[in-house]
């Protein structure tokens, strides 16, 4: 054992890895880069703060899963588990890195890769290794999960490798049969391994290992803060997550994806977090570049002799992933994310973003002073945003304005994750003063765009228009009010639905049949809208399921719904039957 200083043979692997990520021998993404980056500065300087690199400890793991592990399923039952380059990095970093005190450096581990790369049998390896071989004495190893169903899966990854090898099978107690074993013992050391959940109400435990199993889908904190309260008597406990990429940027996974990202990149510092997370770099697109699929899929290269597949998951897998992708909005959000470590802006998005982008264009509304027009109004309360659409039919362009409120701008940008104070700055939207949007300042604007434009109608979301037309009369507007129903029936007083609106909507977005004007907080709003169907196919925006705020999809929808009814059948079936560029 020896402070900071390693051998850069082969029995290094973890540093071998490390050295051959950044000589450009195995193919890896920016987060990866940097983690390597990470371990080879402190094998220089890490000593200074008490930092030591034990090989043997890191090689001791090693062997632990290629003398005793067996893999389970398909092709590889009962193959003896010989690690992956990426695999042996971080089974070294974990157990080879230690502390001033000779226990563990690292409590936390963080490990975002693509679906089926391995992670669940080498996390279980982890669990297995803890409970007979870490020299714990009464160790608690769990599988924890917010379900007891998604726990199970990673413990039953543990009971098949007891399974595989029989020097575990004759060291290991297991209790219930088949796939109904809920626990493991190891008599000699009094430790054992189960499975537990958010919901099984158990309180106290003391986990030596805890391992966390798909973390994107943890909807809160409870799992993950249960088991670090319980480590606190433990000497070198570790709790590792695995997960793929996900989808909702204010949940913990977000939280330690960023965190692992900072502290990798080296602008953090904390000596007991580990991460490895898997990226693409910033030019890098899956779906026309098959070069970068090593970087989130680090198993890929590794297939065996001869096989034109590759490693897991395969070549053949991923390109038919990506064949049925291509066009279909909520396939291809899918593929991206659990196929390509993207972390996309929702789970099943209405609209692609190339297909947004091709219809954002730059225009002055100078250009259109005089021009008819038609508006969609949807107004907020105290989170929400305030949205005004105009579309102008004839000249097929459209803009969306906003309102926030001023005085809780800050702590909702951090909230929702969007720099409400840059858009600010840079005239994306208003943010008059309250902790409410004033609707006067909203009427105020919309005066001042009657005298700009010809404004035919406003359709508007019946939710709070009793306390938006006080207003408009204070400022002297006088415009056409439309209702709008927002659900899956048509408004009684204009026959106006969203279900209509939105297939507007869509026909002029999916054959670039409309200019939109570039705002960020809208590009915002049409990355995260996600639909909802009745049983007859009648499709809504629905707000509880998307992510971020759609407040101007909503209002841009209105707009042009109401240009739909309004204008002359001819020239909306002319609208809807031009040819589609895709």
């Amino acid at each position: 054992m020896s402070k900071s200083k390693s051998s850069t043979s082969t029995s290094d692997r973890a540093t071998a890895y490390a050295q051959d990520v950044l000589a450009g021998r195995i193919i890896a993404g920016p987060d990866i880069r940097n983690a390597c980056q990470r371990h080879l500065n402190d094998l220089d300087t890490g000593g200074d703060r008490g930092l030591i690199w034990d090989v043997g400890s890191a090689n001791r793991a090693l062997g632990y899963y290629e003398e005793v592990l067996c893999l389970n399923g398909g092709e590889f039952e009962g193959q003896p588990f010989i690690l992956l380059p990426w695999q042996a990095f971080i089974i070294g970093s974990l157990f080879g890195w230690k502390s001033a005190d000779g226990y563990r450096r690292f409590r936390t581990a963080y490990i975002e890769t693509a679906k089926g790369s391995g992670k669940s049998p080498l996390v279980a390896g982890i669990g297995l290794y803890g409970m007979t071989s870490d020299g714990e004495a009464r160790a608690e190893i769990y599988a924890a999960a917010t379900k007891k169903d998604q726990a199970m899966i990673l413990f039953r990854d543990a009971v098949s490798m007891v399974d595989q090898s029989q020097l575990l099978a004759d060291r290991i107690d297991k209790t219930g049969r088949g796939e109904k074993v809920w626990n493991l013992a190891h008599p000699d050391s009094g430790s054992f391994f189960r499975a537990i959940s958010a919901d099984d109400g158990q309180s106290g435990p003391r986990p030596h290992v805890a391992l966390l199993d798909e973390i994107h889908e943890h909807k809160g904190r409870m799992v993950v803060d249960m088991m670090r309260a319980g480590t606190k008597s433990r000497r070198q406990a570790l709790i590792v997550m695995i997960t793929n990429s996900g989808h909702d940027k204010t949940t913990i996974c977000y939280e330690y994806h960023e965190y692992g990202q900072a502290v990798s990149a080296g602008t953090k510092l904390d000596d007991s977090f580990f991460a490895f997370v898997c990226s693409l770099d910033p030019d890098d697109d899956p779906f026309k570049d098959e070069g970068c699929w090593h970087k989130v899929n680090p198993s890929l290269a590794f297939g065996k002799p001869g096989d034109a597949n590759g490693g897991v998951p395969g070549y053949k897998y991923l390109r038919e992933q990506v064949t049925e992708a291509r066009g279909m909005p909520s396939k291809e959000s899918t593929v991206r994310r659990l196929n390509f470590c993207q972390w996309v802006d929702a789970e099943n998005p209405w609209i692609s973003g190339p297909l947004w982008m091709r219809c954002e264009s730059e225009f002055e509304l100078e250009e259109l002073l005089g021009e008819e027009c038609y508006g969609g109004l949807d107004l907020s309360g105290s989170r929400d945003l305030t949205a005004l659409a105009l579309y102008f039919p004839r000249q097929r362009k459209a803009f969306v304005e906003f309102w926030t409120p001023g005085d809780s701008l800050q702590d909702r940008a951090r909230t929702d994750r969007v720099p409400y104070d840059a858009w600010l700055r840079n005239g994306h939207i208003h943010a008059p003063p309250g902790m409410a949007v004033d609707y006067g300042f909203v009427a105020s604007r919309i005066g001042e765009l009657t005298q700009m434009f010809q404004i035919q109608g406003l359709a508007f979301d019946p939710y709070r228009i009793k306390y938006m037309e006080p207003e408009l009369d204070a400022e002297g507007v006088q415009i056409e009010l439309i209702s709008h129903g927002q659900g899956y029936y048509k408004s009684q007083q204009s026959g106006l639905w969203m279900p209509r609106s939105i297939e507007l909507l869509e026909a002029a977005l999916t054959g670039q049949q409309i200019e939109i004007k570039p705002n960020p907080c809208l590009r915002w709003n049409a990355a995260g809208a996600v639909l909802e169907a009745d049983q007859k196919d009648n499709r809504i925006f629905a707000k509880r399921k998307s992510t971020g705020r759609i407040d101007g999809i909503v209002a841009l929808a209105m707009a042009v719904g109401a240009a739909g009814e309004h204008e002359p059948v001819a020239d909306i079936a002319a609208f809807l039957m031009d040819p589609i560029i895709v």
